[in-house]
């Protein structure tokens, strides 16, 4: 039969004793709390300048398409501004009534004018 050989109580090693742990002291913990605080309260400010700064180049880029239209829009209404000072130049008017309308300007003297005033 054979026998296990028992080290003698004296003999134990070092490395077979389970030495336990030292907590971490309640100060620690607290420390270590109160950094992972600042880590979240750090990381929701950048978050939030990151978001600001998006909504800021959203903004400038709906600026600069209406800064763009405002300049298309104010160029149309100057050519439509010029088409309609000469659509009604009294010389044209004349002209075009004339030459398509057979029409001739009215003498003095055929002249009536209606009085509408009430009585």
């Amino acid at each position: 039969m054979s026998t296990l050989a028992q080290p003698a109580p004296d003999a134990v090693s070092d490395a077979s004793v389970a030495r336990p742990r030292p907590r971490r002291s309640a100060k620690a913990q607290r420390r270590m709390a109160s950094g992972v605080v600042w880590i979240a309260v750090f990381a929701v400010l950048l978050g939030g300048v990151v978001a600001l700064s998006v909504a800021v180049l959203r903004l400038n880029l709906t600026l600069d398409r209406l800064g763009n239209e405002r300049t298309k829009l104010r160029a149309e209404n100057a050519s439509l501004a010029s088409q309609l000072s000469s659509a009604s130049a009294a010389a044209r008017i004349h002209a075009l009534a004339s030459q398509k309308l057979g029409l001739v300007p009215a003498q003095a003297s055929e002249t009536y004018y209606v009085d509408i005033a009430p009585r």
